[in-house]
């Protein structure tokens, strides 16, 4: 039997998962280190309140075990213009060894089919990092075009960040 890739809703038993994955990838891309009880409660908000979104997992499974390997986050935003709500893709991680194996892609396809059933959804949007090259190509590959618009915002919890990558300082002696 061959291993798989199972797409299925987040439900409250996989708050320790999605919390982890959430730590991981705020670390991995923003440096930051968020609070876990904060962010455990965020968790199970969204997990208890169908109407400000929904998580999706994916999971390896195999006939000896199922193992969570990715996640994402859809919330909400109604447009007037369209008369419909737009599914924004947000909290998006892939376990680092199943990178490249197209857990991504088996989400999205997941989110489409989902978003097709459902007559208000008028379209899928997400944010991406500027400099985060893999995650472009794989939004790109999935059919997801670059919008028109930046991104601003006043973040009262987290606060300002600016966004820097790691560098090394050499000091002479």
């Amino acid at each position: 039997m061959l291993d798989t890739i199972r797409i299925r809703r987040a439900k409250p038993d996989d708050t320790n998962t999605i919390t982890a994955f959430n730590t991981a990838m705020a670390l991995e891309t923003e440096h930051r280190h968020l609070d876990q009880a904060r962010l455990r409660d965020g968790v199970r908000s969204i997990l208890s309140h169908p109407e400000y979104g929904f998580y999706i997992i994916a999971e390896h499974s195999s006939p000896d075990v199922i193992q969570p390997i990715g996640q994402l986050m859809i919330t909400f935003e109604w447009s007037d213009w369209r008369n419909g709500v737009f599914w924004w893709i947000q909290s998006v991680y892939v376990v680092p060894d199943q990178r490249g194996r197209g857990v991504y892609q088996a989400m999205h396809q997941y989110i489409l089919a989902q978003s097709s059933e459902d007559q208000r959804v008028c379209g899928i949007r997400l944010y991406v990092a500027r400099d985060n090259q893999r995650a472009h190509t794989a939004y790109q590959r999935v059919g997801l075009f670059r919008s028109p618009y930046e991104l601003y915002e006043q973040d009262f919890v987290l606060g300002p960040q600016t966004f820097k990558r790691e560098t090394r300082h050499h000091h002479d002696n």
